[in-house]
């Protein structure tokens, strides 16, 4: 028995089928049940069964892969005393999105810094949350922060609730706040249709049955602002765009019913490295509040 068999081993169990455990693994199908079969062999257990096109945990299976958890997650403790002594040049991986951003390096970044000065934390730009996903999935990241809902293999850990607000050109003479009734008819710029932004929002529009103008539509968020001056329509977006709109000589407004998403910090199911376990407790302590 050794550590890649074990791996192997939670992999298929966290996954249900030998071709996506495979997959998270970088490794041939083959050679995965190749693995699997030579542990069972092994240890005299039948740790999978087959069930339709995918396997089940049997009850010896589901002991053994608890045991495995454990024995990783303790690998991985001993591989972070060495990685994150807190010495100067360990570095914490976050991914974070471009309307997250601001808040990360404006409050979190600052306090953690203040406690952990021997830690570089390099922020890994995500142009969205699919990306900040990939990025923790793919190990680009330590830790993620964006708005939920994630995929149900990331554990999240719920740190604000963050406002939607309506970004309008200069003169817009709406009411603060404005009634989300007064979206119907209002030329709105919005994210690229069929993208995961844009069926949030469709989401909204349809939950309140607001029916507004699509008069724009882009997901470079770099030139939102102007396009709202430029060409005199209005923006839905996070209030943490609100100072650079504000900056920009823009109308920024909360809506009735107020509309808010949860951001999270989010990392993959496995023991965190020191350094990061310390950032999140930050988080979750309310420095992102």
């Amino acid at each position: 028995m050794n550590l890649q068999q074990l791996r192997y081993v939670v992999a298929t169990a966290e996954h249900r089928t030998m071709t996506d455990a495979a997959r998270s693994l970088y490794i041939a199908q083959p050679a995965l049940s190749r693995a699997i079969r030579d542990l069972e062999r092994e240890l005299g257990m039948t740790l999978f069964a087959r069930s339709g096109r995918g396997v089940v945990v049997t009850a010896q299976g589901r002991r053994v892969v608890k045991l495995a958890r454990e024995a990783l997650d303790a690998v991985h403790e001993i591989e972070s005393l060495a990685a994150n002594t807190h010495a100067a040049g360990a570095e914490l991986r976050i991914a974070s999105t471009p309307s997250l951003e601001p808040g990360l390096a404006g409050r979190l970044l600052p306090a953690y810094a203040a406690e952990h000065p021997g830690i570089r934390v390099h922020i890994v730009r995500c142009d969205g949350r699919d990306s900040v996903v990939s990025a923790v999935r793919e190990q680009r990241a330590d830790l993620g922060l964006t708005d939920l809902p994630v995929p149900t293999d990331l554990v999240t850990h719920p740190v604000e609730r963050q406002e939607i607000v309506l970004i309008s050109p200069p003169g817009s003479g709406l009411p603060e706040p404005v009634p989300l009734a007064r979206l119907t008819g209002m030329r709105l710029l919005l994210p690229t249709a069929g993208s995961p932004r844009r069926r949030e929002f469709d989401h909204i529009f349809t939950t309140y049955g607001v029916r507004p103008v699509v008069a724009a539509e882009s997901d470079d968020r770099t030139g939102w602002l102007d396009t709202v001056r430029e060409a005199g329509v209005h923006l839905l977006w996070y209030r943490a765009m609100a100072e650079p709109a504000a900056r920009a000589g823009l109308e920024v407004r909360s809506l009735s019913p107020a509309l808010k998403k949860v951001i999270a910090v989010v990392h993959a199911r496995r023991r965190l490295p020191a350094m990061a376990q310390d950032f999140l407790a930050l988080a979750e302590g309310g420095s992102a509040a």
